[in-house]
């Protein structure tokens, strides 16, 4: 009879995730390992903090454990979040040999459903650019914190929080996107220009006041706690200038895209300038702006038909 090397012992899920959420740290993977955490809590709360062995990790425990989700009010999106979470660890012990190959994900939703993104229009930012903060100094900052967002075609609030001094030489921004890992450049426009003038500190590395940390687990810490209070902050805003959506720095993004989509431009340019890995992810930016848009088509062309009388 052949050799066979013999199976690791196998361990717990709960290890599993522990294990691969240091190594996402010690990668500065912060994002991903704060997601891991998140699934881990939510492991432990449904285990009752008992060690699920990954060979228990079976369709059946998987369906069992999407229903209790589903059971406790979840979205749709938020169960595939925790389900795909667990399941990205399963299939890595799967391929170190820890768990013989498997699929237990495969009869529940691991999907992501679209949700309707919410741009801000052009007229919300001339808005927002003329707005009288001076009394206000912490609105006044995270609006434009805002308009520097649109300003530098959507850049999200974790590049913006970590942009350095040293990322701004020769007119333009180079910097590398933190949740894709595509490097950007863009030039700096005057607006932009007078927004960092207005913050930029020598003694800090960082562009905006911000972070105060240089250490990258401390700073990325940091950042959480800047984006939640920040957004806070943005809502306060819209409701002080009577906008019909609340802001959040998202809609930055959107904002922008949805305005150069309406400029004419494509598709392409459009997912080339935001950093996205594929165009499949521009299009759902742009799905709102899209189907507005054959409304009105569809609108003009029912108006230019001519009534005949005594018809409908």
């Amino acid at each position: 009879m052949e050799n066979q090397t013999p199976m690791q012992p196998l361990m717990s899920m709960q290890e599993l995730m522990e294990q691969q959420i240091k190594q996402f740290t010690s990668e500065n993977r912060y994002g991903t390992a704060m997601n891991y955490r998140r699934a881990l809590r939510r492991l432990n709360h449904y285990t009752e903090n008992h060690r699920l062995p990954l060979g228990a990790l079976t369709s059946e425990w998987a369906a069992a454990y999407e229903a209790s989700l589903i059971g406790q009010g979840l979205t749709r999106n938020s169960v595939s979040f925790y389900l795909r979470t667990l399941r990205a660890a399963f299939n890595k012990a799967v391929r170190s040999g820890l768990v013989p190959p498997s699929d237990p994900f495969r009869a529940v939703y691991t999907g992501v459903e679209r949700t309707r993104k919410r741009a801000a229009s052009t007229d919300t930012f001339r808005k927002l650019l003329n707005a009288d903060l001076s009394r206000r100094r912490g609105l006044a900052f995270v609006r434009d914190l805002y308009l520097f967002s649109f300003c530098t075609r959507g850049m999200s609030f974790v590049d913006l929080a970590f942009l350095r001094r040293a990322d701004v030489r020769e007119g333009c921004i180079y910097y590398t996107r933190r949740k894709t890992g595509r490097p950007l450049a863009i030039r700096v426009e005057p607006l932009a220009a007078r927004l960092m003038e207005r913050y930029s500190k020598k003694a800090s590395p960082y562009v905006f006041p911000i972070l105060r940390s240089s250490d990258p687990n401390e700073a990325y810490r940091q950042y959480c706690v800047a984006l939640n209070y920040y957004n806070r902050r943005l809502h306060r805003l819209s409701e002080l200038l009577h906008l019909s959506k609340p802001l959040t720095f998202h809609t930055a993004r959107h904002g922008w895209a949805t305005a150069a989509r309406k400029a004419g431009a494509p598709v392409s340019e459009i997912s080339e300038a935001l950093g996205h890995t594929s165009e499949r992810t521009t299009r759902i930016y742009l799905a709102s702006f899209e189907a507005s848009a054959i409304d009105r088509l569809n609108r003009n062309i029912l108006a230019s038909l001519k009534k005949v009388p005594g018809a409908l």
